[in-house]
């Protein structure tokens, strides 16, 4: 079995960020932005530690999407990963099962954008692919998302999956909106 700590932002220790961010860098292939550090931040991160390193790690920050009327508190999932040299292994499952019990007790909904090689992890766990349009609330005002087929949701038990003929109007950030 796979020990999965969990922790908030706030609870890392000394050093633990920036062991995580390299970690993400590697796991990444220097394609992870600062944008992309930022967002995983702020929230409960799944880590999983070998030998003092970092090797698997996931995180879900609280994101608000607007739907039918309805801003719903959602666990947006960020920066899962896996070193190269620990895939294969079920980390990313561990990784993923703790983040989906923080969602499961604290958020109406669970959302992420997958990468082709992510996507198989999160459709063999049950997230589905959003089927409906996307937005972002941003400053200046609403603004259509391109619909990629990257986004994918996952409802807690008991829990309805939105209405795909409504929007999902996502909060506005840096970066990558989705």
């Amino acid at each position: 079995m796979t020990d999965v700590r969990l922790v908030h932002t706030a609870g890392l220790e000394p050093g633990e960020l920036g062991g995580l961010r390299e970690m993400l860098d590697e796991a990444f292939e220097g394609q992870f932005s600062d944008e992309d550090f930022e967002h995983g931040l702020g929230g409960m991160h799944a880590l999983v530690r070998r030998g003092g390193r970092i090797v698997a790690h996931g995180s879900v920050v609280q994101r608000r999407v607007v739907h039918g009327g309805r801003a719903l508190r959602t666990g947006y999932v960020e920066a899962v990963a896996v070193r190269a040299a620990d895939r294969g292994q079920g980390l990313g499952h561990a990784v993923m099962g703790a983040l989906e019990e923080v969602i499961g007790r604290a958020y109406v909904l669970g959302a992420l954008a997958a990468s082709a090689t992510g996507a198989p992890l999160y459709r063999s766990r049950g997230w589905t692919v959003w089927g409906g349009s996307l937005g972002a609330l941003a400053p200046g005002g609403p603004v259509s998302l391109p619909e990629e087929g990257s986004t994918y949701l996952w409802v807690p038990p008991g829990g309805v999956l939105p209405d795909p003929a409504g929007p999902l109007w996502f909060d506005w950030r840096d970066g990558d909106v989705l």
